[in-house]
């Protein structure tokens, strides 16, 4: 469902006539081989596409036109090979629509101290080209990704990496669509938030649709389809005995598996990228979706319960970022603490919707009392998550601005078994430490609802949140509680005396 190598980059060196031809025909090739280099290393996940060298304020503003209408062009690289008049680029970023990453490299990796001549000085000027170049984007006040060294070294290439990711996020965030089946739970704070606000600050929209929608999908189904997601059950997971053909509580399976089909199909048919539900609102439907959401989630759909919309997208958003990596990104909820000590952690879950693409081995098809929404034994996966650095993100809408959290985790392996726990499970020591990243995490006001993930980093999350325009705090390794404290302070101010 997810593919970048679908997206491309653009490489854009910034040149002037002032130079002549053989210059100008030197700094094409630099860039040519720059771009196919970048391209075909494996660590980059999207193409990258070179383009002729701009010139001109004409030039510039033409290759961002341009841009900004290319549908799988989803940013920018720039570079200054030599000196480029940064007057010439103003008309072109007024006009930038798209993420942009401003490559501070040059073509040689050393000097060639025995045979450099002013030949040579006057082609390899990225060293005051690049500065021109960042100063009038500083003074445009552009939000940019800068990257320095040189274009063959690995890390220059993850770094480009990270960026692209978060740029494909951003880009998959655009014109996207997310139903809302029902509203949020009722009376609930951090999970509602400005729609409207939403769709201009990110691009995607939320529309509800009432659960008849869904339930007229679900029974005009054909029955060979509830056979077919049947048969793939028992083929991917182990399936509880009373859930099998035969079983005390079979019926309950070919439950969920229509309602599995049937939101798939009614997703696919409106072109949304994910959605929310409420135990609250679940007219004409048996069972809530358990497993159903989880199997969705795991084909690259956003999910979050109880109305969050905003996870809903985040969770999608972050499926896109991680795409091709190993490890998964899913909903998740902070459920319940176990105090020890320097041994303290959290045990993350959700009443059903954890995503199998973090399982650690082969889930279960169960079926449980959910004590909760009022309705039939809903069927899910339950499994344990594997131990390993990750992260929780979660966004939320402060009135003034929406802002985006992390807290960096260390994921623990389950050292005890939970017989009477039925649902998906990951436990994990929040850092800096229990204490301090929890109350770091309240003082920020984070929602009870993330995305967990196991394969994005701080890196790939802060630079989506300068790509979105939002605030971005961060509860790491190197967290002091009330340094943060203040840092939320300063934060507050500056959004009331305006941002750029």
């Amino acid at each position: 469902m997810i593919n970048l190598k679908e997206l491309e980059v653009w490489f854009v060196t910034g040149s002037q006539d002032l130079y002549g031809e053989d210059t100008l025909k030197q700094v094409a090739e630099h860039s040519q081989e720059i771009a196919r280099g970048l391209d075909a290393n494996a660590t980059v996940p999207v193409k990258v596409v070179f383009k002729p060298t701009v010139k001109s304020s004409d030039e510039i503003y033409s290759l961002i036109q341009e841009a900004n209408v290319t549908p799988n062009c989803i940013g920018l690289i720039t570079w200054m090979h030599t000196f480029s008049p940064a007057k010439m680029w103003i008309r072109g970023l007024s006009i930038l629509k798209k993420p942009v990453l401003h490559l501070h490299t040059q073509f040689n990796a050393q000097i060639p101290w025995s045979t450099m001549d002013m030949d040579f000085m006057n082609l390899n000027q990225s060293a005051h080209g690049d500065r021109e170049f960042g100063f009038m984007m500083s003074r445009m006040r552009l939000r940019r990704k800068v990257v320095v060294g040189h274009w063959q070294e690995e890390e220059v290439a993850n770094q480009i990496s990270v960026w692209a990711r978060a740029a494909a996020g951003w880009h998959d965030w655009q014109g996207a669509k997310f139903a809302r089946f029902g509203d949020n739970m009722r009376f609930v704070a951090v999970t509602d938030g400005d729609k409207v606000e939403a769709e201009l600050q990110f691009g995607f929209s939320v529309n509800s649709y009432g659960i008849g929608d869904l339930v007229n999908v679900i029974n005009s189904l054909d029955y060979s389809l509830i056979d077919q997601q049947i048969a793939e059950y028992h083929d991917l997971y182990d399936v509880a005995a009373e859930l099998q053909k035969g079983g005390a509580q079979h019926q309950s399976l070919i439950e969920a598996a229509k309602i599995e089909v049937g939101l798939r199909t009614f997703l696919k048919q409106g072109g949304f990228k994910g959605f929310s539900d409420t135990f609250e609102d679940l007219h004409g439907m048996v069972q809530l979706p358990g497993i159903g959401a989880q199997r969705l989630m795991a084909e690259g759909y956003g999910f979050a319960g109880e109305g969050d919309w905003k996870t809903a997208a985040l969770v999608r958003a972050m499926k896109v970022m991680g795409a091709g990596l190993p490890g998964g990104n899913a909903f998740m909820e902070d459920y319940t603490y176990h105090f020890d000590g320097a041994n303290s952690m959290v045990l993350g879950s959700h009443m059903l919707e954890v995503d199998p693409a973090i399982a650690t081995g082969k889930p279960k098809v169960e079926v449980h009392p959910l004590g909760i929404g009022g309705k039939a034994d809903p069927v899910r996966l339950v499994f344990n998550v594997a131990g390993g650095a990750a992260l929780n993100a979660s966004i939320v809408d402060m009135g003034n601005r929406f802002r985006m959290i992390v807290n960096e985790v260390e994921a623990v392996e389950p050292t005890n078994d939970l017989p009477k726990l039925p649902v998906a499970r990951v436990l994990w020591k929040p850092y800096p430490n229990m204490k301090d990243g929890c109350a770091a995490w309240i003082y920020a006001g984070g929602a009870h609802h993330t995305c967990y993930s196991q394969n994005l980093t701080d890196e790939h999350l802060h630079a989506f949140a300068e790509m979105a325009g939002i605030e971005y705090l961060l509860i790491g390794k190197e967290t002091k509680l009330r340094e943060f404290q203040k840092e939320i302070a300063w934060n507050d101010a500056y959004y009331k005396m305006g941002k750029y």
